[in-house]
């Protein structure tokens, strides 16, 4: 099997958390890793023993040279990080418990990835041997500037018929420089061949009309890729949240006649959360260039994910194998020898 090459786009932010599940309030020390979501993809892929290539902006300090390391031993290439700036973006989480919730406070304004300039990148170059491309809505969030290098990125992948995944769910006050994502993710998801999205983003993002009373995920999938030709497939993922720690996932696809559903895995004792869809699809494009068909996709990305949600940090660490046995319904825990 040749190994696949994964390229993907966006901000590595430094995380700072409390301590085991202490609130901000309390803590006097703070745990640093790094993430982001795409770069969360590119890891879970390197981690898969994928070829990912992570493209970025990190500023040119000491905090920049930290996370360039930690990229690298994520063994993700870097070969595409550019070192400009002198701001990290930052994030801080709070890890929920039982019935009390996570919480997140994002400081990544003015950040080296948010005054990138798009001239930096040669996409033909960058993409000249990948087998996929991935971009999220929320590196379209920060700047014009990084709005308009997705928007290259993508019609350049199509134009030599790369692979697009796009994420667009998007948090809508991270939109602070004139524009509405309206305006923008439109036109970068029309380029795309596998949207993860739901009903909602189809309709209030997409413009795509739908109503949630009559109307199904189908329903609204049929219409977007009626509405926009190049996309095929749409994936999007479901979430029962009992508490903090006991959450059920499944996943769906639609691929323009049939309507696949993974099966269910259940997490009855959460770690991290943070990081859980782009373990979803870091294993569902990894089971896009490896398997045999949709559903083996949906199936490896779900558990993937299911499996993250027991590991610290923003990626997944999981194996081909531990993935494979709990897709196979292996939920013992029992210790491997």
């Amino acid at each position: 099997m040749d190994t696949k090459k994964v390229v993907t786009f966006g901000e590595v932010m430094m995380r700072l958390s409390a301590p085991g599940y202490q609130k901000i309030v309390q803590t006097a020390n703070m745990e640093v890793r790094f993430g982001g979501s795409e770069m969360n993809v590119a890891a879970s892929l390197a981690n898969l023993g994928m070829v990912a290539k992570h493209v970025t902006v990190l500023p040119d300090n000491l905090l920049g040279k930290k996370a360039k390391s930690f990229i690298r031993k994520l063994d993700i290439n870097t070969q595409n990080v550019i070192i400009s700036g002198n701001r990290m973006g930052l994030y801080f989480l709070e890890k929920g418990a039982s019935m009390r919730s996570s919480q997140i406070v994002y400081d990544r304004e003015n950040s080296a990835f948010e005054k990138l300039d798009p001239d930096w990148f040669d996409w033909a170059e960058i993409l000249s041997d990948a087998n996929w491309f991935h971009w999220s809505g929320i590196t379209a969030a920060l700047s014009s500037s990084a709005a308009k290098a997705c928007l290259d990125a993508v019609k350049m992948a199509n134009k030599l018929n790369i692979p697009i995944s796009s994420d667009i769910y998007f948090r809508q006050g991270q939109w602070k420089y004139g524009k509405l994502p309206t305006d923008v993710l439109p036109e970068i998801a029309s380029y795309s061949t596998v949207l993860l999205a739901n009903e909602l983003n189809m309709r209030d993002l997409l413009g795509v009309e739908f109503d949630e009373e009559t109307e199904s995920f189908e329903d609204a999938c049929r219409k977007t890729l009626q509405k926009y030709p190049n996309i095929k497939k749409i994936v999007d993922t479901d979430r029962q949240s009992f508490s903090s720690h006991h959450n059920k996932i499944s996943s769906k696809l639609f691929d323009g006649s049939q309507l696949y559903e993974s099966e269910t895995q259940e997490i009855t004792f959460i770690i991290d959360r943070v990081g859980g869809g782009d373990a979803f699809l870091g294993g569902f494009i990894y089971g896009q260039l490896n398997l045999d068909n949709d559903l083996e996709s949906l199936n490896f990305g779900t558990a993937a994910s299911a499996l993250k949600h027991t590991i610290e940090g923003d990626f997944n660490l999981a194996s081909i194998e531990e993935i494979q046995n709990l897709v196979s319904g292996d939920i013992s825990g029992r210790i491997k020898r």
